[in-house]
């Protein structure tokens, strides 16, 4: 069975560097044809996508998110990483990492999702 799990710390002070992690276990990373995704909920708000990287390890960023998002895989631990640099109490959310299907753009299957907020 798939499963996403991510982890991270959950608590970091404006200006510094947001870094979470994404576990899969039940499959490889590099299957083709599937993107692994970031996407965030500030509260009281709707899903935010913030990027993907892909089965061949190319990377997408939000044009919103861009200047300041770096998603990386780690393929000898099956993991995706999440920075996210200078930081603001705008950027507290829940941050979720899911799989998407290539051929459908179907946001399959989804991690618990970590709380992170930003504050000193």
């Amino acid at each position: 069975q798939m499963q996403l799990q991510e982890s991270g710390p959950g608590l970091v002070k404006p200006s510094q560097t947001l870094s979470l992690t994404c576990t899969v276990s039940g499959d490889s990373i590099t299957t083709a044809y599937y993107y692994w995704s970031w996407i965030r909920q500030p509260p009281g708000k709707g899903l935010e996508w913030i990027g993907y990287i892909g089965y061949s390890g190319s990377s997408y960023y939000s044009p919103i998110l861009k200047s300041r998002t770096s998603i990386d895989r780690d393929t000898s631990k099956n993991r995706l990483t999440l920075q996210l640099t200078s930081v603001t109490p705008e950027d507290t959310a829940v941050y979720y990492c899911a799989r998407v299907v290539g051929r459908s753009g179907e946001y399959d299957i989804w991690g618990q999702g970590t709380q992170v907020t930003v504050s000193s």
